[in-house]
């Protein structure tokens, strides 16, 4: 921490409001009026003339440090680090209150992490699952805060970070339009997402969901807000999508839209071995069969083993495409498909009803030592045999495994790292444990091993996920001839390492 207490340059180091600075309830309602530097504590008005206080510039929303305030704050979606409490929460009154309180940040060496807060109901938290955004001892910042459409033209809308996938989706559906990549779970935050990159199944059309961006306001560390595309600050745009947070806090987003078709007909085709879908599955993608192509390794009905679903999509808007056409060539195929024609926002929003279901059984609340990749096609079937032998149905517990090909030159982002192959394929191994199961931390060791081995075949992280004991060795060979640009981009705009420091990538 700073030894020497400071303000902002240019801010009023006077006595922030009550509306401004409130400790809470469980606090009994004491204004916070600044940070003691020496004790590393949030000092209350009593104790703002002390030498070592640093007073907190005015805010239009609120920084909170009550016990239940943080603690909503100290977890996230994977349930791994439950006890990672911020000091305080910024509940963002506008996008200049990230700025103010970045620049606090900087001066007196806290950090920050912004929280996407998604989910539905009251299931609202970080959708990270293994502490990405977690800040012990720092700062979090509440996405809810900013999370307003700002506008949708005829192909582009603009919004703000903490805008969700569905709300984004749901107002451009009213005007005919949809984003061109969207992921399966839509109730996550669009500037917690673009972190990390974002993929659906419209990767092999659209690439990943960083790809469809075309302009982003961001805030550095030096407390600028700045604009950036890829043709201004380019630079700092391609760090910042997919770059896992580290060279700023996205606030605002320029997203591509497209025309929205108002069905799909949808087939789950289901292979009974793995290199009889991985032919189909590269030969549908191939001749650009469906606008939707996704897949994934699930138990067969007796549970003697594994089979494969490729699940494809046709879209249209009035006249129903040809089923045959769709499947012609295809191997042994429609004896057990499950074809159904669905409203384009029922398809989107698909998963609605397995969330339920999750939740209903207690899946929903459990750790998730999740692991996910992008595999190179030549080494995916012997990668996939030997995940054949690792897993159970009981080391699935409630969830599944997605795993389908897409053309790595759709993804253009240099920081959504990709196998040297042009075509990848997508491991994402979403383990829901049964409720009670002992067997978390072997998962978790599991992925390792199951990553190093990936790894030694050409396979690239994927930024979430559940991967312990990374070290920066690891993240070098992840990033490959990308670290030292990234690297770089790292010193420019975050030289004192304030920004996310849950990822683990510059500790």
């Amino acid at each position: 921490m700073s030894s020497t207490p400071r303000t902002t340059a240019g801010d009023t180091a006077t006595q922030p409001s009550r509306r401004g600075l409130l400790r809470g309830a469980a606090a009994a309602a004491v204004a916070v009026v600044g940070w003691n530097a020496v004790d590393q504590t949030w000092a209350t008005a009593a104790e703002a003339g002390k030498r070592d206080v640093v007073p907190v510039p005015n805010l239009v929303g609120t920084l909170e440090t009550s016990d239940a305030t943080v603690s909503a704050f100290s977890h996230d979606f994977g349930h791994f680090f439950d006890n990672a409490k911020p000091w305080a929460v910024l509940r963002p009154g506008c996008v200049q209150d990230i700025v103010t309180i970045v620049n606090y940040a900087r001066v007196n060496g806290i950090k920050v992490a912004v929280n996407g807060q998604g989910g539905t109901g009251t299931d609202l938290e970080s959708h990270s699952v293994y502490g990405q955004a977690r800040v012990p001892g720092g700062i979090s910042i509440d996405a809810k805060g900013i999370s307003k459409i700002l506008s949708i033209g005829n192909d582009y809308a603009v919004v703000e970070a903490g805008v969700t996938w569905g709300q984004l989706t749901d107002a451009t559906l009213a005007l005919g339009k949809t984003p061109p990549a969207l992921p399966d779970y839509l109730y996550i935050s669009i500037g917690g997402t673009l972190s990390v990159g974002g993929i659906g199944g419209t990767v092999q059309k659209h690439g990943l969901m960083v790809d469809t961006v075309q302009a982003i306001d961001i805030v550095t560390a030096d407390g600028k807000l700045v604009t950036a595309t890829p043709w201004l600050r380019a630079d700092l745009f391609n760090a910042a999508l997919a770059g896992a947070g580290q060279v700023g806090i996205i606030v605002r987003v320029n997203v591509k839209l497209v025309p929205a078709p108002k069905r799909a007909v949808v087939f789950s085709l289901f292979y009974a071995d793995l290199e009889t879908y991985l032919a189909d599955s590269e030969k549908v993608m191939a001749e650009g069969r469906f606008q939707v192509h996704a897949g994934e390794m699930l138990q067969k009905p007796d549970g003697s083993g594994w089979r494969y679903k490729m699940e494809v999509g046709a879209t249209y808007d009035t006249t129903a495409p040809d089923r045959d056409r769709l499947l012609a060539g295809l191997r042994d195929v429609r004896s057990d498909a499950v074809i159904e024609d669905v409203t384009f926002r029922d398809y989107m929003f698909r998963l609605d009803a397995y969330e339920a279901y999750l939740k209903s059984s207690g899946h929903w609340y459990t750790p998730k030592p999740w692991l996910s990749m992008f595999l190179p096609a030549s080494k995916t079937k012997t990668f996939m045999q030997l995940v054949e032998r690792e897993l159970t149905a009981d080391s699935l517990g409630g969830g599944f495994l997605l795993f389908y090909p897409y053309y790595t030159s759709k993804i253009r982002r240099p920081l959504a790292v990709q196998p040297a192959e042009s075509v990848g394929y997508l491991f994402d191994l979403l383990r829901f444990p049964n409720p009670g199961d002992t067997g978390v931390q072997a998962m978790l060791d599991q992925n390792r091993r199951l990553y190093d081995i990936a790894v030694s075949m050409g396979a690239k992280r994927y930024l979430v996920g559940s991967i312990p004991n990374m070290t920066q060795a690891d993240w070098k060979a992840h990033y490959g001839n990308r670290w030292a640009a990234f690297a770089y981009a790292k010193k420019k705009y975050d030289p004192t390492n304030i920004f996310t420091p849950g990822q683990g990538i510059f500790t």
